[in-house]
């Protein structure tokens, strides 16, 4: 069975007609992850005895004639900042190295009930604060496209283990593009939901106005076919919206004629890499002959997103970290004479240094005399962003942009210069601060061969739409480099 193609869609049907096992499917997964995973490191655990008893539970559950869920013997990856009980949930972070789960985050509750399956916590960025999962405090995660390339992050190890076809689906979290970003340099799909679609509870917090977890796939089918099973109402989360979630299956194949497509003038100029950017127009003249009207609009904010988000990111953390002190749970530096020296000495020896970096950019914007210079006024232009888009919403149906400025670039390359590492979030930051959905979709190649995808964003609640056009550019011909 090569499962270098496999989808969801495809494999649900076979598995419930009994013509593949779970079991089978299983197999193939964990033949690939023994031949690929020493190259990648994509996983921070693999759980092959959890996944085969949940796989055998599938086989079992349909040989008598019970019914399964909708994702029935899929093989599927978990970022490891989502707490799955009884396993270790370290957020790649050494400060949380010993933290066994005490209990499911919702969305894995939820995968659970769709008898979906297991195999392994995948690598991050720690805390997932990061561009590239260099910043794992467990070893990087190398694309499976070029080893000597990043594979994005902070969910680098999520797309790079179904690149790789290390599973058929996988879990990521999105902060500032941590979905997309990686999705476009595997080559895979990778969608951020709206703010509030998808429930937080056992998401461990970077920033909690910004986070949100969402589906990585082959296909955008089979990111909707996830996005299924994880969004809705939680009581859990006082954030999660109550709103009745749609079958985001359905219209998929409606394309995109009538639709009206933004194309903000501020995402296509200097920067952008010229094969992406020739490639991406390529694929947006094709969406226009197929019937899509297409709209130049502005986003006049967007120069000012990166600024945004570095201070109101950096803020949240500062707060949300400070409660990892070595008294509750996680690591605990020895030897410690009193109760200042074990607070100084877990953060310092627990903590890698963008972590570091971060808590003391974050700390610094909300300290006295700062507060309102820096994280008041980054909360303001956060509106004026916002608004942008809802001005913008009001012409047009979904926007058209880069996911990121270039192809995924080599290790190594950019960990001594982090505002360069920075600016790889560029395209992506603007929807977190938003709260709008945002899909990243292969769109073509450079002339090395790298990835690139196109981001579809939509207005909140607009999955559907943005799930439409995002199939369309899949059906197209990818916008090559020539």
């Amino acid at each position: 069975m090569n499962n270098a193609n496999f989808t969801a869609a495809a494999l649900v049907p076979q598995i419930l007609e009994g013509s593949v096992r779970a079991t089978d499917v299983l197999d193939t997964v964990f033949a690939t992850i023994r031949e690929q995973e020493p190259r990648v490191h994509a996983f921070l655990q693999v759980t092959e005895d959890l996944a085969r008893s949940q796989a055998e539970q599938v086989d079992r559950k349909i040989a008598e004639g019970k019914p399964v869920g909708p994702l029935a013997g899929i093989p599927i990856g978990i970022k490891d900042n989502l707490c799955v009980r009884g396993g270790r949930t370290t957020c790649a972070s050494r400060i949380l190295e010993p933290f066994v789960a005490p209990y499911d985050a919702t969305v894995i509750s939820r995968l659970r009930a769709a008898d979906a399956v297991f195999v392994g916590k995948t690598n991050l960025d720690e805390f997932a604060m990061g561009s590239s999962t260099e910043n794992s405090g467990f070893g990087a995660t190398r694309n499976p496209i070029d080893l000597e390339r990043v594979p994005g992050g902070s969910s680098g190890g999520s797309a790079a283990a179904i690149a790789a076809g290390m599973c058929v689906l996988a879990l990521g979290s999105d902060t500032g593009g941590s979905i997309r970003q990686p999705a476009s340099f595997c080559g895979i799909v990778g969608l951020k939901p709206t703010y509030s679609r998808v429930s937080r509870f056992g998401l461990v917090a970077f920033a909690s106005s910004l986070d949100q977890i969402g589906p990585m796939a082959h296909t955008v089918r089979d990111a909707a076919m996830l996005l299924n099973v994880i969004a809705g109402a939680d009581a859990n989360d006082s954030t999660c919206s109550p709103d009745p979630v749609p079958n985001y299956v359905e219209g998929l194949e409606d394309g995109v004629r009538g639709l009206r497509l933004g194309v903000p003038r501020e995402y296509f100029g200097e920067g952008l890499a010229p094969d992406i950017k020739s490639g991406l127009e390529k694929v947006i003249h094709r969406m226009e002959r197929e019937g899509a009207e297409l709209v130049d609009i502005s986003l006049p904010h967007a120069p000012y997103a990166i600024g945004t988000y570095y201070l109101i990111a950096t803020s949240e953390a500062s707060a949300n970290l400070a409660r990892y002190d070595g008294v509750k749970y996680g690591f605990r530096a020895k030897d410690v004479k009193n109760l200042g020296e074990m607070y100084r000495r877990t953060r310092s020896e627990g903590f890698g240094p963008e972590v570091k970096r971060r808590i003391l950019l974050g700390t610094y914007a909300l300290s006295s005399g700062y507060y309102d210079q820096f994280y008041v006024k980054a909360q303001k232009v956060r509106t004026l962003i916002s608004q942008d888009f809802e001005s913008a919403f009001a012409k047009v149906d979904a926007i058209l942009t880069p996911t990121t400025p270039d192809t995924a670039f080599k290790l190594g390359e950019k960990t001594s210069d982090p505002l360069q590492m920075y600016l790889v979030d560029i395209y992506t930051v603007s929807a977190n601060l938003a709260g709008i959905p945002g899909i990243s979709v292969p769109a073509g190649r450079d002339r090395s061969g790298l990835p690139f995808g196109m981001q579809v964003l939509g207005p909140k609640f607009g999955e559907p739409v943005v799930l439409r056009v995002a199939r369309a550019v899949e059906m197209l011909r990818p916008g090559e480099a020539s």
